[in-house]
């Protein structure tokens, strides 16, 4: 089992940055791909960027060149950093884990990113 920590979410007006951080424990591996998702009111639960055991990333459009995701393995714990934010970027923000053996999904519990004036 993966248990993930999630922390760095709040409020920051437009153009503003954060860094996200999320601590993961118990059988997590270096293989494990890492990433981040979001779901603002209404809609569905949506990429916003992942990072694989090798350092390889990928990221949803319209964070690109905005956000950036990072790793550090010795911590288990995966970041984004997001600047330029924007109105749009409020969501709540889940971290996610995916055995690489078992492709199964762990989730962390949701930090709230609002931007807003």
């Amino acid at each position: 089992q993966v248990q993930l920590v999630e922390s760095g979410g709040g409020l920051v007006q437009p153009g503003g940055s954060l860094r996200l951080s999320c601590a993961a424990s118990g059988t997590i591996s270096n293989r494990d791909d890492m990433g981040w998702y979001r779901q603002a009111p209404g809609k569905q639960r949506e990429l916003v960027a992942t990072i694989t055991g090798g350092g390889a990333t990928n990221a949803a459009n319209s964070v690109k060149g905005r956000f950036t995701i990072s790793r550090d393995n010795a911590k288990n714990t995966v970041y984004l950093q997001m600047n330029s934010l924007e109105p749009g970027d409020t969501a709540v923000y889940y971290c996610n884990v995916r055995k690489w053996l078992a492709r199964t999904d762990f989730w962390g519990q949701g930090t709230q990113v609002t931007v807003s004036s």
